[in-house]
Formats: structure tokens, C-alpha cells, sequence
């Protein structure tokens, strides 16, 4: 039962907004400083509310861009304008509360946390009752940690789901309830971005090139190469996009990720990145240990890449090249194949072109919204035509490369019927050529891998080079 007389206390971490400031700042400042991670654990032996504070002197949040609860905001302001007094209370540190407070301009004072006290459960119930005394407010709160808070509370406004809310019922009646249904694994999947890992097809492809894709150990190998990779890529998805939520929440597309939305939280991140990670190196254990070295050299380039050098102009583009070029590798160490220089020589242009046209896709995107520059990126929408002559160029220079390899001594070596290849050599040449035309139109999704599989074009392609490979042996 409402009453304008009646404060309304209302929570910031999952409650108002759809994230944990804490976690939010402590990524930010990993970005920052990748070794203040160091720091954070000596400012934890302080307190909580300590690490809290020291994170919020070094780091700033644009809180207009973070994702609130937008039924609850809508509930906040109908009680604003009957005159009830709101007020933010909430574990974060002052700053960022006073910050988020400002923003709205919908409340009366902010309670927050400081360097001393980290006014969650009963340091919070304690404060609010000081202040408006024994169930003389209201409480909106999303967790069990609020439970002690609306055993004092006249009433409370639960946020979040059914089992949350039985929690605040056994100690208080009066309750208002949103409920908040997730799917978690559509979500955790969709984070884990399952259907990036068709690039890790690319360790099956040395199988095929050393004509080893009837041998059942080896294809074996390729298999759990093929699951090792693909959890630990999808473990630096999610720090990836942890690390990035600011720049994602401004995208057109990306804002509606899983983290970025706040719909998964970043505490079920950090789990989850860690559990993935070790999974993938479980698996490694099952394969050659070069294959092992492989894999940790591919994991230290994509935490570089996801700390520094994507935001490094043709940096990124070339780091992108030689992850790709990884997994070929990787495919052959997993099955003790040894691999052609041809093979890395076309990986590497081939690779180099794709990147650039990610990146060139990319700018095409941010100039229809009108933007010039991409948020977190080196690059503006001037780069678009160099990009495309040198994603164009080392297109060509990959299919040049397949040209040379076609009319070299070793092809004799390997195929009985060796004129059959250059069937690949025109279709390659198509699909590169048709690649750009169709990111030239703004036809194409912003990863080419990804659509490649996607697009029936490209997959007939990838199946007549596949068939005119096995007719030339």
C-alpha cells in the first residue's frame, strides 16, 4: 500500500540498474591497468568497502549508458510525481551513487558506501532505520543480502525472481513484486558466442591438405583440438565483452549482449570464464604438448588483443591474421602433421584480408549511423577505402600464392591429378572477389567467417573445393 509520507529506499546493483558498480568499475580499471589487478587484491584485505572506494578514485563510469530497469524507473517516477521522497541506498561507493542520483534528478539524498563502511544487509537496515526509523520506509531491493533491510522496511518492493521474493515474504507482508524471468543458458550461450566457434573448423583443415582425414586418431585429435579451442575462445569472449561494456552499450548491435544489457551478471562472468578456461586446458592434456604451447600462445595473443591491440590502428587487423593462421597451426601439432610453408603462406593474406574487411564492415556501419569514428577501435570512416585496396590486395595476394603453389614440384608429390586444383584456384578467386563486393554493398554480417558459413554462395564454394581436392588425389 503506497503512501507519499512514506520514504522510498531504493537499491543501484541489480535492482535500479541491471549491474554490480563494483565489478563494472574493477573491469574498467583492468583495461586501465591489467596489473592493478594486484592492487585490488591488497585493497580486498582492507575491506570491501575500502576496495570499493580506491576503484572509484581511479576510474570514471558514464552512467547514462548503463542499463536500468526501465518498469522500475517508470514505478519510481510515478511516486516522485505524487510527491513521495526517494532515496538511493546502496552498497556502491558514494561516487558512483551520487553519480547515477544526479542523473535521474529523482532523489531526495543518497546513502552510499565509503571508505569505511559497506552499507549492505544490516549496515544498511542500521542506517535506514537511524535515519527514518523502525519500518518508518519503504524498501526496493533484488537480493537475499536485503533481507535484513525488509525485516525493518513498512514494505517490500522486490525486484528479481520468485525465490528472491518468498525470501522477503517470510519477513515482511507487505510486498510489491517485479518479477524478472531469465533464460540464463539462451543467455550463457549466447555470451559464450557458440556460434563463433566455426572457426575453429579451421583445425580440421591440415587434415585435408596432408590427405589425413581418413586416418581416426587423427580426425580424433582434430575433435578434442576442436573442443579445447572453442572453450577457451569462448572464455575470452566473455572477458572480452566484460572488458568492453561501455564501448558495446554504445553500439547499435552489440548493446544488446548479454552483459552489455545487463541481462547475465558480471559475477556469473567471471565464473564462467575461469570454469571454460580450465576446460579447454583439460583438454589440451589429451594432445601432443606442442599442441598445448600452441593453444597458451593463442590464449596470451587474444588477452593482449582484448587489453591493447585492438585499439591499435592495422595492429588489430594483423593480430587477427595470426590468430587465424593459429588455429591452422594448432590443427596440425594436434595430429603431428607437418605443415607446408604454401599452406602458412596463404593462411596469412587470406587471414589479413578477412580482418580488414571485418574492420571495413565495421566503419561502413558506424558511418549509416552517422558516426565517425568506432568506439574502442583506432580507426574512422575515412579508413574505409585504404582499408578495402589493402583487404582487396592481400586477397589477391592469397590467390596468387595458391597459383604459385599450383605449379610447384611438391604438387606432384601429393596429387594424382594435380590439374584438378585449378578448379580451386577460380573459385577461391570468386569468393574473395565476391567477399568485398558484397561488404562493398552492405550486404554482409560484421564477420566474414561467420557469414561465409552462413551464406549458401560461399558454403557450395567451400563443398566444390573440398570435392575438387579429393578428385586431384
Amino acid at each position: 500500500m503506497s503512501n507519499p509520507t512514506i520514504p522510498l529506499c531504493v537499491d543501484l546493483d541489480g535492482t535500479l540498474a541491471r549491474t554490480d558498480f563494483l565489478l563494472e568499475s574493477f573491469f574498467v580499471l583492468l583495461k586501465q591497468s591489467p596489473l592493478s589487478i594486484f592492487l585490488c587484491f591488497y585493497w580486498l584485505l582492507r575491506g570491501k568497502a575500502y576496495l570499493k572506494d580506491q576503484i572509484a578514485l581511479r576510474v570514471t563510469l558514464d552512467v547514462g549508458v548503463l542499463p536500468y530497469n526501465r518498469q522500475l524507473v517508470d514505478y519510481l517516477r510515478d511516486a516522485r510525481s505524487e510527491g513521495r521522497p526517494l532515496y538511493l541506498c546502496t552498497a556502491s561507493n558514494q561516487r558512483f551513487a551520487s553519480q547515477v542520483a544526479a542523473h535521474f534528478g529523482l532523489f531526495s539524498g543518497v546513502l552510499a558506501s565509503n571508505a569505511c563502511i559497506n552499507l549492505r544487509g544490516k549496515h544498511k537496515a542500521d542506517a535506514l532505520v537511524e535515519q527514518f526509523g523502525d519500518h518508518g520506509f519503504d524498501y526496493c531491493g533484488d537480493a537475499r543480502a536485503d533481507v535484513p533491510v525488509w525485516r525493518r522496511a513498512r514494505q517490500a518492493i522486490v525486484v528479481g525472481d520468485r525465490q528472491v521474493a518468498e525470501a522477503a515474504r517470510k519477513v515482511n507482508a507487505e510486498i510489491v513484486f517485479f518479477e524478472e524471468k531469465r533464460r540464463m543458458l539462451p543467455l550463457v550461450l549466447k555470451e559464450m558466442r557458440v556460434h563463433q566457434w566455426v572457426k575453429n573448423v579451421l583445425i580440421f583443415v591440415p587434415l585435408l591438405t596432408a590427405h589425413r582425414f581418413n586416418d581416426l586418431q587423427a580426425v580424433i585429435s582434430a575433435c578434442i583440438a576442436f573442443a579445447s579451442f572453442s572453450v577457451c575462445a569462448s572464455s575470452v569472449y566473455l572477458l572480452n565483452d566484460m572488458l568492453d561494456l561501455d564501448a558495446d552499450r554504445r553500439h547499435a548491435r552489440k548493446c544488446s549482449r548479454p552483459f552489455a544489457s545487463g541481462k547475465l551478471p558480471l559475477s556469473l562472468g567471471i565464473v564462467l570464464t575461469i570454469a571454460l578456461l580450465g576446460a579447454g586446458l583439460a583438454l589440451a592434456t589429451l594432445l601432443p604438448w606442442e599442441f598445448g604451447a600452441v593453444l597458451v600462445a593463442y590464449m596470451a595473443a587474444t588477452v593482449a588483443y582484448s587489453f591493447v591491440l585492438k585499439r591499435l590502428t592495422l595492429i588489430d587487423v594483423f593480430t587477427l591474421a595470426c590468430l587465424y593462421t593459429v588455429r591452422v597451426i594448432a590443427g596440425g601439432e594436434c595430429a603431428n602433421i607437418a605443415l607446408s610453408y604454401w599452406l602458412i603462406l596463404f593462411s596469412v593474406p587470406i587471414f589479413l584480408s578477412l580482418a580488414m574487411l571485418k574492420r571495413y564492415v565495421e566503419l561502413d556501419a558506424m558511418l549509416q549511423q552517422g558516426k565517425t569514428e568506432a568506439a574502442g577501435r583506432g580507426y574512422i570512416t575515412q579508413d574505409m577505402s585504404i582499408l578495402r585496396s589493402f583487404g582487396t590486395a592481400a586477397a589477391y595476394l592469397a590467390v596468387l600464392v595458391l597459383a604459385l603453389y599450383l605449379n610447384s614440384p611438391e604438387l606432384e608429390l601429393l596429387y594424382r591429378h594435380p590439374k584438378m586444383l585449378w578448379a580451386v584456384f577460380a573459385l577461391t578467386l570468386y569468393w574473395v572477389s565476391r567477399m568485398w563486393m558484397l561488404a562493398f554493398r552492405g550486404q554482409m554480417h560484421d564477420d566474414p567467417i561467420v557469414f561465409t558459413f552462413k551464406d549458401r554462395a560461399s558454403c557450395a564454394v567451400i563443398g566444390l573445393c573440398g570435392v575438387f581436392m579429393v578428385l586431384a588425389i
